[in-house]
């Protein structure tokens, strides 16, 4: 099943899609926003059947598909490349947090700041967290998931780099697409194998598969559910390949009207637009 939050008539919902239609949960349900609905209905995601649409796609806004979760935690790079010989990892992963007001989601701008000229693209795998969990084993990590999402890691570079700390360059306003919907794992038990592929104007920037995650998902949720607990609507977004403007000789970051899309095989395909700053917050 697809779960999405949205806008419709400046409201903020919530909903699942049948047969490409929004179904509101929300109205449904009484709760008050996705990350509540999947915390009391995590063990039956998926069962929503026979239930009568109430939008059109096209009348709907996307949000985030988590618009606030409680914590957005993002690994740094993370695959081996096409080639590359893939090793026993004996380090650990390069973390760093995103905050909610740096998420826009699918179909919306996304803002190219105006006092920088390096915003660059990152398209990932996210795992949406769907039960809470502390110090979690690897063998029982995906039990706690509710679902997968396409993200771009929108990233301010010269920001990101003023220091050891990644934060600033990770937190411009809504510089990150999250969307357009969570794939739950009644659909997608394993998410191993997934093609993942980004394209800036119909460009092939990006290619890998998630069966070559230097750290895999498993480990990633064991490791981060060490020193924080885990809960329904958490974020955890699990890393790039190569191919971002920054690694390409000469470097190409994104530029005003410029078309960003992150495709993974079985999710579905996220695309923002880059605008103006001043654009993108009318």
């Amino acid at each position: 099943m697809r779960y999405l939050s949205f806008m419709h008539n400046s409201q903020e919902l919530y909903g699942c899609i049948a047969n490409d239609a929004v179904v509101d949960l929300g109205k449904r349900s009484g709760l008050p926003d996705l990350a509540a609905y999947i915390t009391a209905n995590f063990s039956r995601l998926g069962s929503e059947t026979d239930l009568e649409p109430d939008f059109t796609l096209d009348a709907i806004r996307y949000l985030p598909v988590i618009p606030s979760p409680s914590k957005v935690l993002c690994v740094a790079t993370n695959y081996y490349e096409p080639g590359e010989e893939e090793r026993h990892e004996t380090g650990f992963p390069l973390l760093f947090s995103r905050f909610a007001a740096s998420q826009t989601g699918h179909a919306e701008p996304l803002p190219k700041p105006d006092i920088s000229d390096t915003f660059d693209y990152e398209g990932e795998l996210a795992v949406i967290i769907g039960r809470t969990g502390r110090r979690i084993p690897q063998v029982d990590a995906l039990s706690h998931v509710a679902g997968y999402a396409c993200f771009n890691d929108g990233s301010v570079r010269d920001w990101q780099k003023h220091s050891t700390q990644f934060t600033p360059g990770k937190n411009f306003a809504r510089s990150a697409g999250f969307g357009p919907w969570m794939v739950s794992t009644d659909e997608l038990p394993d998410p191993t194998g997934l093609a993942l592929t980004t394209r800036v104007n119909g460009e092939l920037r990006q290619s890998n598969n998630t069966s070559r995650l230097i750290f895999s998902i498993p480990f990633l949720i064991s490791y981060i559910s060490q020193f924080t607990v885990l809960e329904p609507g958490d974020v955890i977004v699990t890393g790039t390949p190569s191919g971002f403007g920054s690694t390409r000789k000469p470097p190409v970051f994104l530029s005003v009207g410029d078309v960003v899309e992150v495709e993974i095989e079985k999710i579905g395909t996220l695309r923002n637009d880059v605008a103006a700053e001043s654009d993108a917050w009318q």
